[in-house]
């Protein structure tokens, strides 16, 4: 047998030591991963921040005349009933929520004014400020959301961003900050047949608005009186289009949307008696009048099967 010299023996310790650092080194990472899955926990607290909806027990609810229909109970995310709920389709000035949500993230003046301009005008449907009034971005506000005004979205969107290119891109940014990855946005007022959501996703859309005290406080107000600056002494009464605000039902947050290619929509949060919410969302009913009082029997229907 060989003796092992010294040299040899250098080598073979070092060897050695490459074989134990090797093992350390895996031990480590070994260690480590299972440290870090931690830290995802951590983290899952962001993700579960987004509002889900448990569709585990669906129940067979009353025909509606709609081309897709959701009522949730707000308090858990459950599911009562439900039709095309994941149906892509056009939401027409449900739009503005998202509106709302990205002017008010931007945390501008809301006393800064802003005047209706003809390029706010072109095609705007009817609208009860005329081109040249001057009024707050707040008021502006209301009159977007609670009277679905196209010119005040518009002048919005300018105010706040400098063109309505950009300003849908925000939109389309914020939805997909919250998750939604069915609603796609071209222009703030809903008038663009491109808007589209789902039921689905307009009832976590709405979830995510009822965080806002402004959209609170303006879709469950019956009217709202704007003043115009460049006008002494003039103001208008803008009404709220939700007329569920005068059913026994009280609507806590909604928002009304029309147009050719999206029929009637609605979708509201509303509060009974003893306190139970509901939110709701109907998409394609053929008819004004007809939307709210389909809503009407959902929500009665609703109400006698909250868990």
């Amino acid at each position: 047998m060989r003796l092992v010299d010294n040299s040899d023996m250098s080598r073979l310790l070092a060897i050695c030591k490459g074989f134990v650092l090797t093992a350390a080194t895996l031990l480590f990472f070994t260690n480590s991963i299972g440290y870090l899955e931690p830290i995802g926990d951590i983290q899952e607290p962001i993700v579960s921040q987004f509002y889900h909806l448990d569709f585990d027990d669906v129940k067979k609810g009353p025909w509606l005349n709609a081309r897709a229909v959701l009522l949730v109970n707000y308090e858990n995310g459950e599911v009562l009933h439900a039709r095309n709920a994941d149906q892509v389709r056009s939401i027409a000035s449900i739009s503005k929520l998202v509106t709302a949500m990205v002017v008010l993230d931007k945390g501008v003046d809301l006393n800064r004014t802003e005047k209706i301009t003809r390029d706010d005008a072109r095609r705007s449907s009817r609208s009860r400020l005329r081109v040249g009034s001057e009024l707050t971005l707040l008021d502006l506000l209301y009159a977007s959301l609670a009277s679905s005004d196209n010119r005040a979205a518009r002048a919005l969107a300018r105010a706040v961003s400098g063109s309505i290119e950009q300003f849908a891109a925000e939109m389309n940014a914020k939805v997909a900050d919250l998750g939604l990855t069915q609603s796609v946005f071209y222009e703030p007022t809903g008038l663009d047949e491109r808007n589209v959501s789902t039921a689905h996703e307009v009832a976590k859309l709405l979830h995510y608005a009822y965080k806002y005290e402004l959209i609170v406080e303006f879709t469950s107000e019956k009217q709202h009186r704007a003043r115009y600056h460049n006008k002494k002494n003039y103001a208008r009464m803008l009404p709220n289009t939700n007329r569920l605000l005068w059913s026994r039902y009280d609507v806590l947050a909604g928002k009304t949307g029309y147009i050719q290619a999206a029929d009637y929509c609605l979708t509201s949060l509303v509060r009974n008696k003893k306190g139970e919410r509901l939110t709701l969302v109907l998409l394609g009913v053929p008819g004004d009048r007809l939307r709210f009082k389909e809503a009407r029997r959902l929500l009665d229907w609703g109400y006698r099967h909250v868990s």
